[in-house]
């Protein structure tokens, strides 16, 4: 297992980077809040976790080692793979995961795209004891945040990444800006689950 690549950050786009380390090209694919967190040019230390399968060898990187062991026990419920796993973890924080499991909110699992009811049932009655339950007062996020208006663009395209249209993307978009309004820009994170809460009551 690769348990972290650590090098420059050669490139990044809308749902990965490249790590330099020591010359060799490594593709990481991430979350848009972990991606937000990573900048061209800089060096950067991250989590990883390896997805192998016949045809393909994946690397999956992380804000940090709890939303990766989050990222692998969530593929040990039936009907979870690697890219499910990963809009989960676009969507909420390793806590809220577990806070939803824990309390057994449907609501909560189903917002994640390709989750339907039965799903969500299926994760809680499979995930129950093996994700455990919240850690401290609150769900932490600890990714970096987002520079000015950059957000849009990530969160736009973290939404499309999961399936919606860039139509409804740029709608929710819109919409979350609004209700900004000149307030303090919180981490992409949070503005992408503001964002998806909005596709979900549309």
């Amino acid at each position: 297992m690769i348990a972290f690549v650590s090098g420059r950050v050669a490139a990044a786009g809308p749902d990965g980077a490249v790590i330099d380390v020591h010359g060799v090209g490594l593709s990481v694919q991430c979350t848009p809040a972990t991606l937000a967190g990573l900048r061209v040019g800089d060096h950067a230390k991250v989590p990883t976790s390896l997805v192998v399968r016949e045809d393909s060898l994946t690397l999956f990187g992380f804000a940090d080692d709890d939303e990766r062991t989050a990222f692998e026990l969530l593929q040990t419920a039936s009907g979870v793979g690697p890219r499910l796993a990963l809009a989960m973890l676009a969507v909420h924080t390793p806590n809220a995961l577990r806070h939803a499991v824990a309390a057994e909110d449907l609501t909560a699992l189903t917002k994640v795209p390709g989750i339907g009811k039965k799903g969500a049932q299926r994760i809680v009655l499979e995930l129950r004891d093996r994700l455990g339950g919240p850690v401290g007062d609150a769900a932490p996020d600890l990714r970096a945040p987002a520079r000015a208006e950059p957000w849009r663009e990530q969160v736009q395209m973290g939404l499309i990444n999961l399936g919606w249209s860039a139509k409804d993307a740029d709608a929710a978009v819109t919409a979350v800006a609004a209700d900004l309004d000149g307030a303090e820009t919180p981490p992409v994170a949070a503005l992408l689950r503001s964002a998806l809460k909005k596709l979900s009551k549309g």
